[in-house]
């Protein structure tokens, strides 16, 4: 008996390591099956052809830690720079799984895109191991995971969608692994990812709430809880000042806000009811607009639209699931007997208490965040931050299936094929001979021109170039070719400026170099000033302050 009990505990471990493998398979082989539907290979993603400015600002700041410890120049806006040392205004925490691929492997121009697959690669893995789902469960993680293309859009880019992706994809299989074993170690890692997630990004702190309330639910002692309030308090408290602290001194001002508070401040400036009904009309403003990008995602993909779509698709399949769940616990409940159950019941399992806190969370925290970025953010960029509940949606989904023909399942697979496969156009940077030959020419002889000052305290502004969004030329706009700041030799910082702000303080920039279009407004400031000029092709010049 102790063999037959050995051979079937190994073969079911067998059978969770191949589906491990399976689903950590999908997403390079999503990944190189999008390529060639397009007529490209892998190996053809090229970064500086991207539209996506900050892939250039993750990229260099990565390139700067890994050279120096910390990038020698600041990288800002409008020459703003952090309190301490010269990171960007996003969480510098973002960019540590490329940090560690980069002291393994080294840093190039695919690097972001490599790690991005394993990363998503080995999360996928992780998260089988640790759930365990059954082959019904399994596939429909594949049929929802396939077609969801800002996957793949994100694994193929420089952007840190998927560190987020993958972080909170682990903190759902440490989840269901708390809800089935109640491993202690499994409700450690739940605190450790919540509080990684937060230093990420801040709306993320919606998942700390889920593990405070596993571990209050814990105690039945009185005394006991109390002192776990008091802890998750403290938690609470210490995670967030530490986010705060690591924004407020490494991270350099934005332009401008990055999302907006004037619906808060109306409560102090007019009022409770003033407030209130300020908020509740810049809700009814975003809410119709949201939903006329949801409509535009389903006539003609547009590619903001289908994170709306997808977001509200999941949502309402969320509440639906949950509403269900929460009738059905209720039926068993209000039935002593279980022969007086409907036959519909009985064919089930009964729905445990955490399985329903988990839906509930997620639905909460989803609502929470939507309500966030229609107050706060701008809806062609907010959508990006929803696409991480997206993610997590997908593989709570599938792992709470529990028919075996998921019809839901299949709906939100059908519609996410229609918008993200069929409809959204997503413009993969695939390499463009022409540009990748001008990259080259400019890194070889920037490697030459540029030299670090390391002899002053760094970082400083002789190691920053100021990035000109755009200029005037024969008094028509013309946008900066900013795709060729990669070539960049590593450690130098960016500082991306504005048209006005260059021309009005022009004479008292504190950059050493500066990146224009040729011929326009600011080139003949710099050759008036005499500046040199360092490297001029494709219609773009970069010049050096002599007096410096």
């Amino acid at each position: 008996m102790r063999y037959f009990r050995n051979l079937c505990s190994h073969n079911n471990q067998l059978h969770i390591f191949i589906k491990a493998l399976l689903l950590a398979s999908l997403p390079a082989i999503c990944c190189i099956l999008y390529c060639n539907s397009k007529g490209f290979m892998l190996k053809d993603v090229y970064l500086p052809c991207s539209n996506w400015n900050d892939e250039l600002f993750y990229y260099k700041q990565v390139e700067g830690v890994l050279h120096y410890g910390y990038p020698l120049g600041y990288f800002g806006f409008n020459e703003s720079h952090a309190l301490k040392l010269s990171f960007a205004a996003w969480s510098p925490v973002l960019m540590l799984p490329w940090i560690i691929w980069g002291i393994l492997f080294g840093w190039n121009i695919m690097s972001p895109i490599f790690c991005n697959i394993v990363l998503l690669s080995l999360t996928c893995f992780l998260f089988v191991y640790l759930v365990k789902p059954n082959w019904v469960q399994l596939t429909s993680l594949a049929l929802l995971f396939c077609p969801y293309i800002p996957f793949i859009r994100y694994m193929l880019s420089g952007m840190s969608e998927i560190t987020c992706f993958c972080t909170l994809i682990l903190f759902y299989a440490f989840v269901f692994q708390y809800v089935h074993t109640k491993r202690s170690y499994a409700l450690v890692f739940l605190f450790l990812l919540s509080c990684l997630m937060t230093l990420m990004r801040p709306y993320l702190i919606l998942f700390l709430f889920l593990p405070i309330y596993f571990w209050l639910h814990e105690s039945h002692d009185k005394s006991g809880k109390y002192k776990r309030w008091a802890c998750s308090f403290l938690i609470l408290a210490g995670v967030s000042g530490l986010y705060f602290y690591i924004n407020h001194y490494l991270g350099a001002a934005y332009f401008g806000p990055l999302f907006f508070t004037d619906w808060i401040t109306a409560f102090f400036e007019q009022g409770l009811l003033d407030g209130a009904y300020y908020t509740l009309k810049a809700l009814y403003s975003s809410g119709r607009n949201f939903f006329s990008y949801i409509i535009e995602a389903f006539r003609s993909g547009l590619s903001a639209g289908t994170f709306y779509a997808g977001y509200s698709i999941c949502f309402l399949a969320l509440l639906i699931q949950c509403s269900c769940h929460l009738y059905q616990r209720h039926q068993r409940k209000s039935c002593r007997k279980k022969s007086n159950l409907p036959k519909s019941l009985l064919r089930q399992p009964p729905i445990s208490g955490d399985i329903l806190a988990v839906e509930i969370h997620l639905l909460l925290s989803s609502m929470v965040m939507l309500v966030a970025v229609l107050l706060m953010y701008k809806l062609p960029e907010g959508g990006r931050h929803l696409s991480i509940f997206i993610a997590a949606e997908i593989f709570v989904f599938a792992t709470l299936v529990r028919k075996k023909f998921p019809l839901q399942i299949v709906i939100i697979a059908t519609l996410f094929t229609y918008l993200y496969a069929y409809k959204a156009h997503y413009q993969i940077p695939f390499t463009q001979p022409e540009r990748h030959a001008s990259i080259e020419h400019w890194q070889e002889t920037l490697s030459k021109s540029l030299l670090l000052d390391q002899e002053n305290p760094s970082p400083n502004y002789g190691n920053v170039i100021i990035w000109v969004l755009g200029d005037m030329v024969d008094g028509q706009p013309a946008t900066t070719e900013w795709q060729f700041l990669y070539a960049l030799p590593a450690g130098f910082g960016i500082s991306c400026c504005t048209y006005d702000y260059v021309m009005e303080h022009f004479t008292s920039l504190q950059s050493k170099y500066i990146y224009v279009v040729s011929g326009g407004e600011i080139e003949r400031q710099c050759i008036e000033a005499g500046y040199t000029c360092l490297l001029e092709n494709d219609g773009m010049v970069l010049y050096a302050n002599n007096h410096f």
